[in-house]
């Protein structure tokens, strides 16, 4: 034997939530209403994204000739300038004939130093050095990377396409990374990419954050948070953003009415900024005015019976007709 249980759909023009945010002549309860007052304060719009620090710029060195490192001037952090020299190099040759020499005396070796002078490896831009892979006596070719170096680290992060309007040139950004997340530090926008990347079925565009002073304890490769500031109030008149429904583009709040023995009422609203938790009010309220929001309870332990009066209930049958076969 077959049940069939037919639920009817509800219909009706606003949702469960805009409905009670609309009603007139609903008498606010402490036990069914939420407060909050109309404040003022500052709004901060941001858009959130992460990111990596990485170099703008990075350049791998190479050694001019194939031969042996006699020494090695710099370590990984440095900064070097233009021009400098990194390391100094025997050829093949040279590492040969200084070899011969030494088995010959001290005077000898002076000798062929003096008249056969090393190679020198040189920085081709100011920068840091990020990598090396050298050290004295070690034989190398020219194909071989020996060192890298960046010019300066930026931090490459990730906007969703939805976003992207908000992101400007210049645009100021607030920047910390994961490994020291109370230390906040400064830059802004460089580079806005044109190709998008489809990072798990999202498409997103890199944004590259220059640091107005990379702090000392950034390094390459350190996960970032990235904060865009789109627009900011110091003295914004808010609300919960929570407190907010939209209806028909417009927005609307519950207000208590104190001419009509404290009925909760919707009035209408007009929005400025928001930062996800404070939304601005422009017009609809003012300092000190309180808005409701309604409480909504999920049935279960306690207030099974209650239930919500806009959700059909199936009652079950205690006693179930069997549905073995026969």
């Amino acid at each position: 034997m077959k049940i069939k249980i037919l639920i009817r759909p509800l219909t009706g023009p606003l949702p469960l939530v805009l409905l009670a945010l609309l009603c007139h002549g609903c008498k606010p309860k402490n036990s069914s209403y939420d407060s909050y007052p109309v404040q003022r304060g500052e709004i901060r719009s941001q858009v959130l994204s992460n990111g990596t620090v990485q170099p703008e710029n990075k350049l791998d060195i190479k050694p001019p000739i194939n031969g042996r490192a006699d020494s090695v001037l710099v370590q990984i952090g440095d900064a070097v300038k233009k021009g400098q020299v990194l390391a100094w190099m025997s050829s093949t040759d040279r590492a040969v004939l200084l070899d011969a020499a030494r088995t010959k005396g001290a005077d000898e070796l002076a000798h062929w130093e003096d008249y056969y002078k090393p190679a020198a490896l040189i920085a081709p831009l100011d920068g840091t050095i990020i990598s090396k892979n050298l050290n004295p006596g070690q034989v190398v070719t020219s194909s071989d990377v020996v060192f890298s170096m960046s010019d300066h680290l930026i931090v490459a992060a990730i906007v969703d396409e939805t976003d992207l309007a908000k992101i400007k040139l210049l645009q100021r950004v607030e920047l910390a990374v994961d490994a020291y997340p109370d230390v906040q530090f400064t830059g802004a926008v460089e580079r806005i990419a044109f190709n998008a990347a489809i990072v798990n079925s999202v498409t997103t565009y890199e944004v590259d954050v220059l640091p107005d002073k990379v702090p000392d304890f950034i390094r390459s490769g350190m996960t970032a948070v990235a904060k865009f500031l789109v627009a900011e109030k110091k003295d914004a008149l808010f609300v919960p953003a929570a407190t907010i429904r939209q209806y028909k583009s417009k927005s609307f709040v519950l207000v208590q009415d104190p001419d009509h023995d404290g009925q909760a009422v919707s009035r209408q609203i007009e929005v400025g900024i928001s930062d996800g938790k404070k939304t601005e009010i422009l017009s609809g309220l003012k300092e000190g005015d309180t808005v409701l929001m309604p409480k909504f309870q999920l049935s279960g332990a306690g207030s099974a019976s209650k239930g919500n009066p806009l959700v059909p209930t199936v009652k079950r049958n205690p006693n179930p007709p069997s549905t073995t076969p026969r």
